[in-house]
């Protein structure tokens, strides 16, 4: 009987012995778990010594294994998701600036266009003409032939999908008290607007510009102002007039020339010092133009 009991401890500890190695080669967690093992070992050892050891042993050591194996299996995991979650984070904010730099380049392309569309007014002859006239709302437009200063910008924008009768007098409509009321007197639309005449008043283009656009420095140095931007003066004797700031240069100054009506027709010439300037402005629409 104590043969029989001695070959089936022996075989237990074979077993189990069997069963340690392979965890303690692979090495699950190479210094904590290979600790564990051995003080396990030890223990196991001394109960075999005194005839203790079986089933419950290796038990005992099997479950402890097992969860050394899941908190190892567990770190794996929350490692694999913070691998995971940088990887998102870093696709993401990698997609954030393509739609970024997709924004600047509509803009960059806007201007460009806006640009092109002012140059191409210089090629029209028109008369000078500043009178009154009844038009269509929105999209209304006073004959092609005729026009005063604020038609050239008026012109140049619509070319590129830009309506400012309508935008200025929506905002008009919703912000009454950012725009001049001097013309307020027997307004045609009955509310205190005009649709026929306001967006070509350079003071009403001057408040939709500084709302809706920028409003930028009125600065003494000509590499300030860039194409695309929109410059409003004072000719004196209360008198405003509006240009747009286009690409080519003028050979003899180097600054960058204008596109206005100062009554001789649309030109583009080197004047944007020989006025006062009173207002310095950007506008490129938040919304899609078509």
């Amino acid at each position: 009987m104590g043969r029989q009991r001695s070959r089936i401890e022996r075989f237990e500890t074979e077993q189990l012995g069997e069963f340690l190695r392979p965890l303690d080669l692979r090495q699950v967690e190479q210094r904590r778990c290979v600790t564990g093992l051995d003080s396990h070992g030890a223990l196991l050892r001394r109960s075999t010594r005194t005839g203790t050891v079986g089933l419950d042993a290796a038990s005992n050591v099997a479950a402890l294994m097992a969860s050394r194996l899941a908190a190892t299996v567990q770190r794996s995991v929350m490692a694999a998701a913070a691998m995971t979650l940088g990887l998102y984070t870093s696709v993401h904010a990698a997609s954030a600036f393509p739609a970024f730099q997709a924004h600047s380049q509509n803009k960059e392309e806007f201007f460009r266009s806006f640009v092109a569309a002012a140059v191409e007014r210089t090629r029209h002859t028109v008369r000078y003409d500043p009178a009154y006239v009844r038009i269509p709302y929105p999209g209304g437009d006073v004959p092609a032939s005729t026009v005063v200063c604020t038609d050239e910008v008026i012109r140049a924008y619509r070319a590129i999908g830009v309506d400012l009768q309508k935008e200025i007098h929506e905002d008009m409509l919703a912000h009454r008290g950012a725009y001049p009321r001097k013309w307020a007197v027997a307004r045609a639309n009955g509310d205190g607007t005009d649709t026929n005449i306001d967006h070509r008043r350079v003071p009403n283009l001057m408040a939709f510009f500084t709302r809706k656009g920028q409003s930028l420095p009125l600065s003494a140095q000509a590499g300030e102002y860039h194409p695309g931007d929109l410059v409003t003066w004072d000719l004196g004797g209360g008198i405003t007039h509006i240009g747009i700031v286009v690409d080519p240069k003028s050979p003899e100054s180097g600054r960058n020339m204008i596109v206005h009506n100062v009554g001789a027709g649309p030109r583009m010439e080197d004047v944007l010092f020989n006025w006062k300037i009173i207002g310095h402005y950007r506008y490129c629409p938040e919304r899609p133009l078509r």
